[in-house]
């Protein structure tokens, strides 16, 4: 926090170096109250993926999410310091990487599966004096804008960013309030941190009920689990589908769309939807770019309106497929997409995107792709594919059940991102004394 001699300082608050804080705070080294070491090396012989000896912890297993992965783990069969063998509440950090941004990335060791592991070479670990600071509270620092690991990274003549530890020790300095106010910290940003794991299950789990909602649906139609056991089945060319339903080419219930080449006037502005700008986890427009026609992109071509379905033809496999929102009428998509433009009197485009985002039509698509590079499909791959189509009411019932589910995600993933930036400004502004802690309720 950089600050003027002059400025005004708050009541019981003092300037330091690294800004304003309470006067009740102190500045110290990190090697006053956190002990790092180095990770643990080995010869090849002396490892294993069998599993014998003591697992090891290196750099892949050590996630972005602050968790750690056990899926790739070596065990290590050679003698291990005790000094080397993690406890609940150290701190393992990641210390080389191709990649300057992973430099310090670390995880709080909550718990220790069968209460053995050691750490790799290339990581290192801090743990903290209980009797100086709080633990949490110090991950959570550590965390913060108040530290700067790209500051402590060298590249070495490998490629590899190396973490110098032994600068990290002498130079990085950080607040320390008293201990009851160290709690206090970490106690609200642990509560703002949980509801936001709660979040995330909530999302998974809702996920999880859609891929199976969509496998059922999709099989005996909108009917519950008890009627479905009732449900008469056909065998076609996509698998098993309710007798009534018939399967026709996709092509057979849409209309072409007509190209629109936005250069004619070049003083006329629209919006462009580019590949890149489709989430693939969340299948929707996430972003467009603006344009004159006189600027417009080669590949702008495709008009697109409101319930069109883009349906990436350029790597099909990646899943880029969604609709058209109200506010995309009428403007111009990449030749990269095919436009699905339904037949609204016989399908419902809801129904469509819903049935053209299933995996085995992405799959059969992705059978035709083309070109080892760049592989691609054409336009004409896409619409020759068979779908299931029930009647019309059974579609808009199956796209309503779908869509609510669809909105109870988009809800949650709105609510992780509120907590995520709370817990931003929170960490912030905690760490740097603007909001004291007693100011604050910590959520039950």
């Amino acid at each position: 926090m950089n600050s003027t001699s002059n400025e005004i300082l708050p009541q019981d608050y003092r300037m330091t170096e690294l800004g304003p804080l309470p006067k009740e705070w102190e500045i110290i080294n990190l090697d006053e109250i956190i002990d790092l070491k180095r990770g643990i090396s080995w010869r090849k012989e002396e490892a294993n993926k069998e599993g014998n000896g003591i697992p090891v912890i290196g750099i892949p297993n050590i996630k972005e999410n602050g968790i750690i992965d056990f899926i790739d783990t070596y065990f290590l069969t050679k003698d291990i310091p005790v000094d080397k063998m993690l406890r609940i509440n150290d701190i393992l950090f990641v210390g080389s990487s191709g990649s300057i941004k992973n430099i310090g990335r670390n995880v709080l060791i909550r718990e220790i599966q069968k209460n053995k592991f050691t750490y790799a070479s290339f990581t290192f670990l801090g743990r903290v004096d209980p009797l100086k600071a709080n633990t949490e509270y110090i991950f959570y620092l550590l965390n913060s804008p108040m530290v700067n690991y790209n500051k402590y990274a060298r590249r070495a003549s490998d490629g590899k960013y190396n973490f110098q530890l032994t600068q990290f020790k002498n130079e990085q300095k950080l607040p320390l309030p008293p201990l009851p106010e160290q709690q206090r910290i970490a106690d609200v940003l642990s509560a703002v941190q949980e509801a936001k794991e709660k979040t995330e299950a909530v999302i998974d789990a809702t996920k999880a009920l859609k891929k199976s909602m969509m496998k059922h649906l999709f099989t005996y139609g909108p009917v519950s689990p008890e009627e479905a056991e009732n449900v008469p089945l056909k065998e076609t060319e996509i698998g098993k589908v309710p007798e009534e339903w018939k399967v026709v080419k996709l092509g057979e219930v849409t209309e072409k769309a007509k190209q629109k080449d936005p250069r004619r006037d070049s003083s006329n502005e629209f919006k462009y939807v580019d590949v890149s700008a489709i989430s693939n986890d969340a299948l929707k427009i996430t972003s467009y770019s603006e344009f004159l026609g006189k600027d417009a992109p080669h590949r702008a071509r495709k008009a697109i309106q409101t319930d069109d379905i883009i349906f990436t033809t350029v790597r099909p496999y990646l899943k880029r497929i969604a609709i058209v929102p109200e506010n995309l009428n009428g403007q111009i998509a990449s030749t990269a997409f095919c436009v699905i433009r339904c037949k609204k009197q016989i399908v419902n485009p809801y129904y469509i995107f819903y049935t053209v985002g299933l995996d085995n039509f992405v799959n059969r698509v992705t059978e035709n792709q083309r070109g080892s590079s760049y592989p691609a499909v054409t336009d004409k791959d896409i619409l020759n594919q068979y779908v299931p189509l029930p009647p019309l009411p059974v579609q808009q019932k199956i796209a309503s059940i779908l869509s609510a589910i669809d909105a109870k995600i988009e809800a949650e993933e709105n609510k992780k991102q509120a907590l995520e930036e709370l817990f931003k400004t929170l960490l912030d502004n905690l760490m740097t004394a603007k909001i004291r802690v007693n100011h604050l309720e910590v959520p039950s």
